[in-house]
């Protein structure tokens, strides 16, 4: 069995500040970042009666990927749904996509969806086990997720007491904002003051609030989400693909191009625009495979030669 824990902490500096990445980027090869850390519950618990697993979501999706890994290392079958795919896409694969299908994923169109599961994507807000099936819902988004997510927590905990470290605050970006949610909670009930800061990929500050608010009533237990101008998600920002780009070169990390360029960009503006005293940390989002396809869309938008200077 793998083991997808204690991912390393690497030390940077960046506009001269020092910064502490959670490089949950290499927890595994095959099963890392911020989808491993939600399937991890899966993963270590043994389902006998279990033969096949079913979500939904993009056909680029970084939860799409982990999962067609999981299935895989169970011998569990995976059908994975989506909106949407174009006949470019099925003859020639790329990203998340090609990887998922080649670990045996199914992938079907919602219009061919016969489980009642799934009538309603939007109503799915938890792990469902029927019919030696499990339904997953989109991104992970379920409480199942808070297993690998407190684990997270319990790292990070180690690490400001071997090194010492009075005031830590986290920075990550959020799609459903559940890790951060999940990550603030686990903080708190161990009595840690670490605060939590994350900054919305889709839509702004509303959208993430209520994403919180359903999940907990005590926005006490909420992370503070940073101000942001408003996004849709998965839309190409040649402003963000310079900023990975430069990242790259100056700390010689990958990071994810869907979610990373976003989070570290907004992490920096805040600082900049707040003397906090703490030490910081940004947690890297994982998801390195899909910058394949990623890069393919920011070269057509973007240009060839699109370059940081």
């Amino acid at each position: 069995m793998i083991n997808i824990e204690n991912s390393p902490i690497q030390e940077v500096f960046y506009n001269n500040k020092k910064i502490f990445i959670k490089r949950d980027d290499l927890l595994n090869s095959d099963f890392s970042g911020n989808k491993a850390r939600k399937f991890h519950y899966f993963l270590i618990n043994d389902f006998p009666c279990i033969k096949k697993v079913v979500s939904y979501g993009s056909n680029q999706s970084n939860a799409m990927y982990s999962l067609s890994v999981l299935c895989k290392l169970k011998e569990w079958e995976f059908e994975y749904y989506t909106d949407h795919l174009s006949s470019a896409m099925l003859q020639n694969p790329v990203g998340n996509l090609k990887y998922a299908l080649q670990n045996g994923m199914k992938l079907k169109l919602f219009k061919e969806c016969k489980y009642s599961e799934l009538d309603n994507k939007n109503t799915l807000s938890k792990t469902i086990i029927k019919n030696n099936t499990i339904f997953i819902p989109e991104g992970g988004r379920c409480e199942t997720s808070r297993y690998g997510i407190n684990q997270l927590a319990k790292e990070i905990v180690k690490f400001k007491k071997e090194k010492k470290l009075i005031n830590l605050a986290i920075f990550l970006p959020s799609g459903t904002g559940t890790t951060a949610l999940f990550l603030q909670q686990s903080l708190v009930k161990m009595n840690d003051k670490t605060k939590v800061y994350t900054n919305a990929c889709v839509g702004q500050k509303e959208y993430l609030r209520k994403q919180f608010l359903a999940l907990d009533k005590n926005e006490n237990n909420h992370p503070q989400i940073l101000d942001t101008k408003k996004h849709t998600f998965g839309k190409l920002d040649c402003k963000m693909y310079r900023f990975w780009i430069e990242l790259q070169k100056k700390l010689d990390i990958e990071f994810d191009l869907l979610y990373d360029p976003s989070g570290f960009w907004y992490m920096m503006d805040f600082l900049q625009k707040n003397d906090i005293t703490e030490e910081i940390m940004y947690i890297h989002q994982g998801g390195i495979k899909g910058n394949e396809s990623m890069i393919q869309r920011y070269k057509r938008k973007c240009g060839e030669n699109f370059q940081y200077k």
